[in-house]
């Protein structure tokens, strides 16, 4: 019971979060698409608790992306606030939404299961938590850009807009590249218990989480020169990115079951050690600064 209530008591801590930034932007369309995006995954929490299923959990998050993104952009093009550059913002996020969710969906529709809900699943509190966080995630990674595509002038075209789509991009690419490779590993039956140590997977232990992390810095930065004031809070989409994906949900979970499975192997014990968690060439970077003083 205490638990239960403890997990009840996060999840309005992550709304009222969430909600409040929105709040800070000023702007009512944030705050209906937030309250819209939470209500959303609340529903399908339902249906998901009673068939105790997940399969449509990551599915449910890429679409509420592209409620958010749609309705904003909708909204905007009735008050003609939208121009070319929102509608490149907003593609971007719908393109990577897409992308990723039909990956994930058509992933676990392989696999039967994913294994991040197996003891989630049976308690009704905790599964119910796990479907705000997403709203969370959904609202706080994409908040910055709808209130960019929000604003009285739209979106504006400069340096950092520029340089933001290039950095999105890059991190796009990575994500992308870091999936595919991960896939075809997996797809050959000789690599079953085998560990991949090929492609991006070389220079980073987690090099999709990377292209992630740095495709959320791009849209911030495409973001940045549309803000004013308070909306600079929604800025905190890459940290947020980053610490979801590191402590939370990502890398930790990947880690843990890593070491479970192959920690008795020298091979995989090396390829800890030589071989970065999340940013590529980043020990051999420190070895040369190391060696170089």
């Amino acid at each position: 019971m205490k638990q239960a209530a403890l997990n009840l008591f996060f999840a309005l801590i992550a709304f009222i979060l969430v909600y409040g930034i929105a709040l800070l932007t000023g702007l009512p369309v944030i705050q209906e698409a937030v309250l819209v995006a939470f209500i959303i995954q609340w529903i399908c929490f339902i249906p998901a608790y009673f068939f105790q299923t997940e399969k449509f959990y990551d599915l449910a998050g890429s679409c509420t992306y592209l409620f958010m993104v749609g309705y904003v952009s909708f909204t905007s093009y009735s008050s003609l606030h939208l121009n070319t550059a929102s509608i490149l913002l907003a593609s971007c996020i719908s393109l990577w939404a897409i992308r990723l969710g039909t990956f994930l969906f058509l992933r676990i529709h392989r696999a039967k299961e994913d294994k991040r809900f197996k003891d989630i699943k049976p308690a009704a509190t905790r599964f119910f938590m796990a479907w705000t966080l997403q709203g969370m995630w959904v609202c706080l990674c994409s908040m910055c850009a709808l209130t960019a595509i929000a604003s009285q002038n739209g979106v504006l075209q400069n340096g950092f807009f520029y340089s933001g789509l290039l950095v999105f991009s890059l991190g796009f690419s990575i994500e992308i590249s870091a999936d595919w490779q991960k896939s075809n590993f997996r797809k050959n039956p000789e690599n079953k218990e085998l560990f991949i140590t090929s492609g991006l997977w070389k220079y980073a232990r987690h090099p999709n989480y990377f292209g992630e992390i740095v495709l959320w810095t791009g849209i911030s930065l495409m973001s940045f020169s549309s803000l004013h004031n308070w909306q600079y809070v929604t800025l905190i989409s890459p940290l947020f990115t980053y610490l979801l994906l590191v402590y939370i949900s990502g890398v930790r979970i990947l880690e843990a079951s890593g070491l479970e499975k192959w920690g008795h192997l020298e091979s995989y014990q090396q390829y800890i050690r030589s071989t970065p968690s999340l940013v590529p060439f980043s020990k051999l970077i420190k070895n040369k600064k190391l060696s170089g003083s």
